[in-house]
């Protein structure tokens, strides 16, 4: 399986890592000794890069995934050395970005206070969003005490625009720029963060690389997502704008079973054929993470890819990413 090294920390990482959100952050959770049995797998299949949040977790107990990860090392402490952990914060009342000093320095100390049950490290601390209102040069240079202070190993961004990400690096080298990235939101590849993360050695953590689900092929109408799932207020899973993309997925669809694999594999092969980006899917089953893994010994040639960046190119999916609502926190 192909590696990526995490910026400035050297630590080399089989490409596919493992997304813990959706085993706290769902309507209906799995239990806690079905998800560890789930990470555990994902362990043994060489998903060495671990992304969790301080705040995945359904109120009251909001920091359920920090408590999930802190008791999946000490069941297997044999798989603390090995994992990269990294864990996004930096949010505050209301999930509304805060990269005050302050409030990122409480992040840390937050998510350290749940993880020493394990005595696992911090080895990647990442602000979920860009605060409008503190410069992000004061942000990082708090996290950047964190570092010297021992606190934490490394500094990654996420949802950054490339601007924000130069400002960053100038202050402490950034190890990792994570942004969703799939075959249907390649906004980094025109916005130039793909670009200016190559430029600076950064590299990219691929977060919902199959499209929230919807690159499984599972999803066939809005009415099939659960009721309470956060996708219901997402754009692009509108009944009317669903309806539309889904003439993408059937397409690609095609692709995959000509080529011999699954839609996922297909999904996840392609963001990988994209140098110095790493995938995080995340799953609550085995059975999704085998196949997920599985991805590693798919190939696209020169010109499947090229096929498949023309069907892209002729096809506008409707919808924004999240809704009005959050992409006022986006960073752009």
């Amino acid at each position: 399986m192909q590696q990526v090294t995490l910026g400035q920390s050297g630590k080399k990482v089989p490409a596919i890592g493992f997304g813990l959100m959706g085993l706290t952050w769902r309507p209906k959770t799995v239990s806690r000794e079905e998800a560890i049995q789930v990470m555990r797998y994902a362990y043994e299949q060489g998903a060495l890069f671990f992304n969790g949040g301080e705040f995945y977790g359904v109120p009251p107990n909001v920091n359920a995934n920090l408590d999930l990860i802190n008791a999946f090392f000490e069941q297997y402490p044999d798989a603390k050395d090995n994992v990269f952990l990294s864990i996004k914060g930096g949010l505050g009342p209301g999930l509304v970005p805060d990269g005050s000093p302050e409030n990122v320095r409480r992040c840390v100390n937050n998510v350290l206070e749940h993880l020493k049950g394990s005595g696992k490290k911090l080895d990647l601390f990442e602000c979920a969003r860009v605060d409008k209102n503190v410069p992000i040069e004061v942000t990082i240079g708090e996290l950047a005490k964190c570092v010297q202070e021992g606190l934490i190993g490394h500094i990654g961004l996420s949802e950054v625009s490339a601007n924000s990400i130069r400002k960053a690096h100038a202050v402490h080298p950034i190890s990792a720029v994570e942004v969703e990235f799939s075959l249907w939101s390649r906004d980094i590849l025109f916005n130039g963060v793909y670009d200016t993360c190559r430029e600076l050695g950064i590299p990219i953590v691929a977060y919902s690389p199959l499209g929230r689900g919807v690159l499984t092929g599972q999803i066939r109408s809005a009415e099939s997502l659960p009721e309470g799932d956060m996708r219901h207020h997402f754009d692009r899973f509108k009944e009317e704008n669903l309806r539309h993309n889904l003439q993408l997925v059937e397409k690609l669809g095609a692709i995959a079973k000509t080529k011999g694999c699954t839609l996922p594999q297909l999904a996840l092969t392609w963001v990988l054929s994209h140098e110095g980006v790493m995938v995080i899917p995340g799953a609550t089953k085995v059975e999704r993470i085998q196949e997920n893994m599985q991805a590693a010994s798919v190939h696209l040639s020169s010109q499947e890819l090229a096929e498949i960046k023309s069907l892209l190119d002729a096809f506008e999916v409707k919808g924004g990413r999240y809704n009005a609502h959050a992409e006022a926190h986006l960073d752009g």
